[in-house]
């Protein structure tokens, strides 16, 4: 025989009263989090103040890695996500082996073995970096297991929040202008079977962390990889031909960011003058459209590469303008509602909780959702794991989550339930929501309201 407790209506505060069980209560909006992991804008890797933010970036040469043929030494890059991590920060890096004005990010035996590599004096390199052979086989199976390897030790790891391929061309961003067949003849560029062979081999060690590539195209429209513009609020917008958006379209990707990330960089020109007011950015080249705004619109970006906001920083109204533009970056979730009913087994009751994505992007990771019942003094009586997906909550989407709680090992009594994706770095920034009542009851977590428990 099921037995339900209920308790008199005199001991019941008179705004629960009020709120029989199973009816939908509804949950105030709150202000915009000041920032949330995974989204925003990123600094290069060290501690800064100003925009408030939740990843670091850097770049890594291959050669501080790679030691040898199969033989990998970790320490160095191991140490930097360490540091980020101490922050309560997750990292952002691409691999390079070609960054025009750094010594060469190509292992050192395979200089020596006779890989053939170009010189060139754009970009300021002067000679500094050399432009390796692509398509030479010793590389190529340096490159096919580096990546393994990489994958192997590091595919979802929680102090890596997404990956860069890297790699190819200068930093890494799959190009060799002007070394490109159209601004001169040659084109040192890795071949098409190259690059897929790359794209291939990342998405085969990654299945976790999110990959990101520089451009779109008919060869990774298909593949789990999402985009980095680097060329953010200059060529971004379509129309042009060339820009990141026009590729998109060419590649029948505009729908991708619904399950891969879009980040980058704010182009480093425009960084200083953007978000002054007015806005009085130069126009630094033929089709550029300084429009940050709509840059966010129509990619759906998730973060971007913005080092001005953290050094030298932004100040009075320009702060105030980039800390609002960090902010429209990613998702933006806010619950609307939540309701408890009687489960359907004994000492069992059964949440719901109605959640939006007010923002522009996906949450790209199913972090753990978990539900918690604080007692009358304030401590957490009992934690539940939901199955509940963040990456299902879509932007312009309300999505209606429900879980049975097992009452087991809990006294009958009012409790008050919380709600929280936990991040899986110990430390890392908690995901909060746009509500008032985030952080209400315990930091990290939004409190939906107390509510009756009955005795398992």
């Amino acid at each position: 025989m099921l037995l339900l407790i209920v308790p008199s209506a005199s001991t019941i505060p008179a705004a629960e009263a009020a709120d029989p069980p199973g009816e939908w209560v509804s949950l105030a909006a709150g202000p915009v989090p000041a920032s949330n992991p995974l989204a925003g804008f990123v600094p290069f890797a060290g501690s800064y103040t100003g925009v408030p933010h939740s990843m670091e970036w850097f770049y890594v040469p291959v050669s501080s890695v790679v030691t040898g043929p199969g033989t990998y030494n970790w320490s160095s890059f191991d140490a930097q996500l360490n540091a980020i991590s101490a922050r309560g920060h997750q990292a952002v890096f691409r691999f390079y082996l070609d960054y025009p004005g750094k010594a060469s990010g190509i292992p050192e035996y395979l200089l020596t073995s006779g890989l053939s590599t170009r010189t060139y004096t754009d970009h300021g390199n002067n000679g500094v970096s050399v432009s390796p052979n692509y398509e030479d086989p010793r590389l190529l199976e340096a490159l096919d297991g580096f990546i393994a390897a990489l994958g192997s030790r590091y595919d979802g790891d929680p102090r890596i929040g997404f990956i860069q391929l890297g790699l190819l061309g200068f930093w890494g961003e799959w190009h060799t202008y002007p070394h490109d067949g159209w601004a001169s003849p040659e084109n040192w560029l890795a071949s098409s079977a190259t690059q897929q062979r790359v794209l291939q081999a990342y998405t085969k060690a990654f299945t976790r962390t999110k990959l990101q590539v520089r451009y779109p195209d008919a060869a990774n429209s298909s593949l789990n990889v999402g985009y980095h513009d680097d060329s953010f609020a200059v060529g971004t917008l379509p129309g042009i031909g060339w820009h990141f958006m026009d590729k998109l379209i060419q590649a029948g990707a505009t729908q991708k960011w619904l399950t891969q990330p879009v980040g980058g960089e704010l182009r480093p020109e425009i960084q200083h003058c953007i978000f002054n007011a007015p806005m009085n950015c130069p126009v630094i080249e033929d089709g550029a459209d300084n429009d940050f705004a709509g840059s966010v619109q129509a990619t759906h970006a998730s973060w971007l590469l913005n080092h001005h906001a953290f050094s030298p920083g932004y100040t009075g109204q320009a702060l105030t303008n980039a800390t609002a533009a960090s902010q429209s970056l990613g998702y933006r979730f806010q619950a609307t509602a939540f309701a408890l009913t009687r489960g359907s087994a004994q000492g069992q009751s059964d949440l719901s909780v109605k959640i939006s994505n007010v923002g522009v992007a996906p949450f790209y990771y199913d972090w753990p959702v978990q539900v918690a019942a604080v007692n009358s003094a304030g401590k957490v009586a009992r934690t539940w794991t939901t199955p509940w997906k963040l990456s299902a909550v879509k932007p312009g989407m309300t999505v209606q989550w429900k879980t049975p709680l097992s009452n087991s090992g809990l006294a009958p009594g009012y409790y008050t339930l919380l709600v929280r994706p936990a991040n899986p770095l110990a430390n890392g920034m908690p995901l909060r929501f746009a509500n008032a009542s985030q952080d209400q009851t315990r930091t990290g977590w939004l409190t939906l309201g107390r509510k009756y428990l009955p005795a398992p």
